[in-house]
């Protein structure tokens, strides 16, 4: 249960009379009723208000829920000397009209239901305050926002608080006997409240009028109840607010879990800790012997270019220690590319946009161009099994394996980096190895990824890389793994 629905419960159970026990010897709502009426007419005869048109009697359709004896069904105007909104001064803010001191204008971000928040509070002179007395605000009143996205949030306005006014988009709730206006608040912003609010709100910014406000439906316990009901509600909400924090660090561990996860599973199985070493399987450096040996073959056969050496990996370049029959090898020592052309035939262009970068897949429409309608980074050669990986913010994965035939010959954009990996390297090895927190911690480094709105790895940092390789058998079975588990941090996102 969230803390917002535990809150809704214990204001639901408050105003079903579920919540503290009933007092025969506290009387009844009746007769508080009768005192309520009789103040109103004593109010009327001083003048002090107006006489309204009596609200409809509450058929029985309309109660929502059994109520305990000794209570009553009401209507919120019949306990109220005035429900009525406010009204926005003439110009607001560009005409001058607030101030930065003088009578407080509340307006509807200031009212929330614990209370009125005074940030971003504007003023107005006295003189306009007293030429707006149907606006006034004063001790103990109710304010209703009734319009827009803050719709029936509820304030008490505190015991010690002067005068203020509202603007058009608060209703003024004003009880003939303030002593109800704690539980009425907790009626206002429980669920039969606000139910009665958003199902009433009409028109393009959801408004709630006054005269739906005073034909709202009350369930009115005793006086005495009522107070011991605000005190319950008042113990507990303190306990609902401990819950709602814990709810939420938990909310954003479990929203971080996943991913979390799956970070700690690629750099276990990068560091050797993901599945055993098996002195049978040979050693890396064994395998070294076999790949440089290709990559001369492909030299002498023109099939790619011989590049100056890269220099020897250091100590302070080797982020952590690797298991024995591991060797530190840079990433270019491992792969190659196939070198870029301009197209001139109809191709398969694949651009940043074709990799879906949460899932690092290549999405399923071919986007097929005519070689005239080329773009300009239109250019980089691939086949089945390449990886490419987007040089350009390199922190958002834009990569993938290249997995699968075309109808067209496939181009990469020159935003990618395109990488085939020689015999003995698993192509998917390196890409969990590109995926990983440490191969992201070097991509993004500042001293490697140059750029403020984009930034970029160039060729020469990306291919001097270091990558810690293991045997192949070791790889394969690392991929399998990889790939047993991934799956199940997926799950725990749903």
């Amino acid at each position: 249960m969230t803390p917002q629905q535990l809150k809704n419960s214990l204001l639901q159970r408050a105003i079903e009379g579920r919540l503290v026990e009933q007092r025969p010897e506290e009387g009844t709502a009746k007769d508080l009723l009768k005192e309520i009426r009789a103040e109103k007419e004593r109010m009327i005869e001083d003048g002090k208000i107006k006489k309204s048109k009596p609200l409809p009697p509450i058929t029985e359709d309309e109660k929502p829920f059994e109520i305990p004896d000794g209570w009553e069904w009401v209507r919120l105007g019949d306990l109220c000397s005035k429900i009525g909104s406010g009204n926005t001064p003439y110009g607001g803010r560009n005409s001058g009209v607030y101030k930065i001191k003088g009578v407080p204008l509340f307006r509807e971000q200031n009212i929330y239901n614990d209370g009125i928040d005074y940030k971003g509070i504007v003023y107005i002179s006295q003189e306009l305050s007293d030429a707006r007395q149907g606006s006034k605000v004063y001790a103990k009143d109710l304010l209703l926002n009734i319009t827009g996205g803050s719709i029936g949030r509820c304030a008490v306005v505190p015991d010690d608080f002067n005068v203020g006014d509202v603007n058009q988009h608060i209703l003024i709730i004003r009880l003939i006997n303030s002593n109800l206006r704690k539980y009425l608040h907790g009626c206002i912003c429980g669920p039969l409240g606000q139910n009665t609010i958003n199902v009433k709100a009409v028109g393009a910014r959801a408004g709630f009028s006054a005269e739906k406000c005073k034909n709202m439906l009350i369930p009115l316990p005793p006086l005495a109840e009522q107070h011991r009901i605000v005190s319950k509600i008042e113990e507990l909400l303190p306990l609902i607010d401990k819950y709602n924090k814990a709810y939420t660090k938990l909310t954003a561990y479990n929203a971080h879990f996943p991913e979390a996860m799956k970070k700690s599973i690629l750099q276990y199985a990068i560091q050797g800790k993901l599945v055993e070493q098996r002195p049978e399987e040979g050693t890396a450096k064994d395998l070294l012997k076999e790949i440089r040996a290709e990559k001369e073959r492909l030299i002498e056969e023109g099939k790619i270019k011989k590049s100056k050496p890269l220099p020897p990996i250091t100590e302070d370049e080797k982020p952590f220690e690797i298991p024995e029959g591991w060797e530190w090898v840079r990433l270019w020592d491992i792969v190659h590319n196939h070198g870029q052309e301009k197209p001139n035939k109809p191709f398969t262009y694949i651009d940043i946009g074709s990799v879906d970068n949460s899932k690092q897949k290549l999405g399923k429409e071919e986007n097929i161009i005519q070689p005239e309608d080329a773009p300009s980074r239109a250019r980089k050669i691939l086949e089945k099994g390449d990886i490419i990986y987007s040089t350009v913010r390199p922190y958002l994965h834009n990569m993938c394996i290249i997995d699968r035939d075309f109808s067209r010959p496939p181009i990469a954009s020159t935003g990618f980096a395109v990488m085939k990996t020689l015999t003995g390297v698993s192509n998917k090895y390196l890409f969990y190895y590109l995926l990983s927190p440490t191969f992201d911690t070097y991509a993004n480094s500042n001293e490697n990824a140059k750029g403020v709105a984009y930034p970029a790895i160039n060729d020469k940092a990306l291919y001097s890389s270091t990558v810690p390789l293991p045997p192949l058998a070791e790889q394969h079975r690392i991929v399998s793994k990889i790939e047993e588990l991934l799956p199940l941090c997926e799950k725990l996102v749903k």
